[in-house]
C-alpha cells in the first residue's frame, strides 16, 4: 500500500492505493490550522501499513535537503503554517519513506506520467486557484534549483483595461501574477467567487490577459514543449480560447511554438493530477528508486 497527500491552500486530499495506483480510500480535509488539519491526516493514514508516501505541500516550502528548512512550510499568509515543520510532524507518526515536494510539482509529475505531457521531456504545469504556483519538468524530471520555482510571483504588467487601478491581492508583491490572476483577485474585483461568474463576463478576458502574459514569459525563459493549466479557476472551458488568443497577440510571432491549442492546454487529469503524481512518487520511494526521487526523499 502507498499513500499520497496533496496539501493545497483550500483543501488537503489524502489517498491510499495499491501498487497499481488503484485508490482504495481517499478523504478531503479542509485546510485549517496545523492543529486542526494534521490530526485528521494522521488518523486517516493510521489505518494502513504504508510502504511509501508522496507529499505535495503548498508553498513556499523547503525542498532542499541540505538546508535547515527542509520539510518546513515557509512564510505564508495561511494562519499557523509559517515556519511549520510539516515533514517532521508527518514522519513522527508515519514510519515509511516519504517523497517530499510541492503541490504543483506532484501535479506536474502526474501530468507527465499519466496526463497531457506524456512522452515529453520539457513541460510546465501551472495551477490557478486560491494561489498560483508552477512545477517544471526538465529532461523528464522535476526541476528545482536552490529552492523550488515560484512561478506564481513573477511580475506582470497591468492590463490596459484596469491600468494601475488594481495592484493585486498578494501581501508580498504588487502586480505579481498570483495577486492579479488568482481566485481571490477575481473575487476582490467582482465581489463574488470566480465560479459564480457567467461565461461571458468580462473578468474572463482580463484573467486570460494575465495568464497569457505569464505563458509568454515562461515560453521565452523556460521554452517548454507544453504549458498545462490546472486548478479551480482554470476549470472554465471558455477561458482557454481567450488565453490562446491573448498569448498569440502578446508573443507576436517572436518564436515558433506548436499550435496554440496543443501548446496551452487544460490538465488532462483535471483535479486528480496532484494526487496521481503524489502516488507515483510514493511508489518510487516504496520501490527504493532514490535516483528518481533525487534529494526529496526522506527515509526513516
Amino acid at each position: 500500500m502507498i499513500g499520497a497527500i496533496e496539501a493545497g491552500g483550500t483543501k488537503f486530499v489524502c489517498a491510499v492505493s495499491d501498487d497499481n495506483l488503484n485508490i482504495k480510500e481517499r478523504v478531503r480535509i479542509e485546510t485549517g490550522t496545523p492543529e486542526e488539519s494534521i490530526p485528521k491526516i494522521i488518523l486517516f493514514f493510521s489505518k494502513f501499513d504504508l510502504e511509501g508516501l508522496g507529499v505535495g505541500a503548498f508553498g513556499p516550502t523547503g525542498i532542499n535537503k541540505n538546508k535547515p528548512d527542509y520539510g518546513f512550510v515557509r512564510k505564508t499568509p495561511k494562519p499557523g503554517w509559517s515556519d511549520f515543520d510539516f515533514l517532521g510532524t508527518l514522519r513522527g507518526s508515519i514510519k515509511c519513506p516519504i517523497y517530499w515536494t510541492t503541490d504543483v510539482n506532484v501535479a506536474a509529475y502526474g501530468e507527465l506520467q499519466k496526463g497531457a505531457a506524456q512522452g515529453m521531456k520539457e513541460a510546465l504545469y501551472l495551477t490557478v486557484g486560491t494561489g498560483i504556483g508552477g512545477g517544471i519538468i526538465h529532461e523528464g524530471k522535476l526541476y528545482s534549483g536552490y529552492s523550488h520555482p515560484e512561478l506564481g510571483h513573477i511580475a506582470v504588467r497591468p492590463s490596459p483595461v484596469e491600468n494601475d487601478s488594481f495592484s493585486g491581492v498578494c501581501p508580498y508583491h504588487n502586480f505579481c501574477l498570483e495577486g492579479m490572476a488568482s481566485g481571490p483577485s477575481i473575487e476582490k474585483r467582482k465581489g463574488v467567487k470566480a465560479a459564480s461568474l457567467n461565461d461571458d463576463d468580462p473578468a474572463w478576458k482580463l484573467e486570460a490577459y494575465y495568464l497569457a502574459q505569464a505563458a509568454v514569459d515562461y515560453t521565452l525563459s523556460i521554452s517548454p514543449e507544453i504549458i498545462i493549466f490546472g486548478g479551480g479557476v482554470s476549470n472554465q472551458k471558455q477561458l482557454f480560447p481567450l488565453i490562446r488568443e491573448s498569448f498569440k497577440e502578446q508573443l507576436n510571432g517572436y518564436v515558433q511554438i506548436p499550435p496554440e491549442d496543443k501548446y496551452i492546454v487544460h490538465a488532462e487529469l483535471g483535479d486528480d493530477a496532484g494526487i496521481t503524481g503524489a502516488l507515483l512518487l510514493a511508489k518510487q520511494v516504496a520501490n527504493g528508486d532514490e535516483k528518481a526521487a533525487a534529494y526529496h526523499v526522506y527515509k526513516p
